[in-house]
C-alpha cells in the first residue's frame, strides 16, 4: 500500500513512515510544501494521504483539497493545530502532535474503512 506524507519536519515525516510501515504500508512519497504536494501527488496511486495543516510554505488543507478534487483518497491530518483545523474543516480526521501510534492506527482505520493492516 502506498502512503503520501505531507510534512515539513523531516523527523516527524520519518516517524510517520515508521508507524505506517508497521501498519502495512510499503511505498512512500513525501512533500514538504503545498506546491510540492500538489505536484508530487499528480496522478500517482495513493492509498493514504497524511497531511500537516501548516506547511512551510503553504497550507495543508488547501493542498489536500486540490489533490482530492478529482479522486477519493483517505486523508488523516497530523497537526499541532487541531482546533484551527476543526474550525476550518469540521469533518476531517485529525491526529494531534505529538503523534500517538494507537491514535494514528485508529484514524487510519477510520478513513480507510479498516483496510490498514496492523
Amino acid at each position: 500500500m502506498r502512503a503520501f506524507i505531507m510534512e515539513d519536519d523531516y523527523l516527524i515525516a520519518q516517524t510517520l513512515q515508521d508507524m505506517l510501515e508497521r501498519m502495512g504500508y510499503t511505498s512512500f512519497s513525501f512533500a514538504r510544501s503545498e506546491d510540492a504536494a500538489v505536484l508530487g501527488a499528480g496522478g500517482q496511486p495513493i492509498d493514504l494521504l497524511t497531511a500537516d495543516v501548516r506547511l512551510l510554505p503553504g497550507d495543508g488543507l488547501k493542498a489536500v483539497r486540490a489533490i482530492c478534487e478529482k479522486r477519493d483518497i483517505p486523508v488523516v491530518f497530523i497537526t499541532g493545530y487541531a482546533d484551527e483545523l476543526i474550525d476550518r474543516a469540521p469533518d476531517v480526521v485529525v491526529v494531534q502532535k505529538p503523534i500517538n501510534e494507537d491514535e494514528l492506527v485508529a484514524a487510519v482505520r477510520k478513513v480507510t474503512g479498516g483496510r490498514a493492516a496492523s
